[in-house]
């Protein structure tokens, strides 16, 4: 306990204390005490902070739903025994064991505008070439639509567990009082396996609030700017390793933790009235 205190405590506390300081530069330049300076000019800063926040909760919040719902219609897919369920599995499965750096790669490969196979293949349909990574209008949905392809079979598979794991008697009773399929899943299903669907949103919103190496691989290597789709990590990245202004890119650290602790006692509060 001692030791994960320390390990979770000491970066913790340094942030903090470097967010109340005007360090930049280099990590062995003087800095002075300028207290919550740094966060007040943060917080005024409706050009960089506000915008990236924005971003960062909306690909949040749709990586989430997206796939909460696809994530469920394949657990409920998988739950049902059928020829060839072992190998549809391991298809499903394929995205999730591959390292994201490697997927953000392929992705970007296949997005590219001019010799990427997924412009080639609207081609085919006389349509016109799509600025899938580069445009601010297509680069932050593209991107969301890569994460969810990457991450919905992790919250398949937590899915699933939650669902082997109900008794059949109240589906069971359901089906005899003439219950449809949707109201068997909507009143009974669904209320029974609530307790594993907030595990799972939890789970997966904490990945995606964290996301970078799919951002920065795909936008900073070869995609364009991050301008279209600069999330806080990547507005973190760029203060501390770009600008080295360590004191500000550190307030933006405490100032986003605080927001995912704010999320996250939220839900763990929905969790524990739905177990109550």
């Amino acid at each position: 306990m001692a030791f994960v205190a320390l390990l979770i405590g000491f970066p913790l506390g340094w942030t903090l204390y470097l967010s109340l300081t005007n360090a930049q530069g280099s990590v062995r330049s003087p800095f002075d005490f300028i207290g919550f300076e740094n966060y007040g000019s943060v917080l005024a800063d409706t050009d960089r902070f506000w915008p990236a926040a924005a971003r960062t909760g909306v690909f949040t919040v749709g990586a989430v739903v997206l796939e909460l719902i696809a994530g469920m219609g394949i657990a409920l897919l998988l739950r049902r025994s059928f020829r060839g369920q072992k190998w549809v599995r391991v298809s499903i499965l394929l995205p999730f064991v591959v390292t994201p750096v490697a997927v953000a790669m392929m992705w970007r490969l296949i997005l590219e505008p001019n010799i990427g196979f997924a412009n080639q293949f609207l081609g085919w349909f006389g349509i016109p070439a799509q600025p899938w990574l580069s445009s601010p209008e297509t680069s932050l949905a593209t991107l969301l639509l890569v994460d969810v392809w990457e991450f919905t079979p992790m919250v398949a598979i937590i899915l699933l567990a939650g669902l082997t794991s109900l008794p059949d008697e109240p589906d069971e009773a359901a089906r005899i009082d003439g219950a449809s399929a949707w109201q068997r899943f909507w009143y009974v299903t669904l209320p029974l396996v609530r307790p594993v669907v907030i595990v799972a949103v939890v789970l997966r919103a904490i990945d995606a609030l964290k996301t970078f190496d799919l951002l920065y691989v795909t936008k900073g290597q070869g995609g364009g700017s991050f301008n279209e789709a600069e999330t806080l990590n990547i507005y973190v990245y760029g203060l501390n390793f770009q600008y080295n202004n360590f004191g500000v890119a550190s307030a933006v650290l405490i100032i986003f933790f605080l927001m995912i602790l704010a999320v996250m006692w939220l839900l763990t509060l929905r969790k524990k009235e739905s177990d109550a």
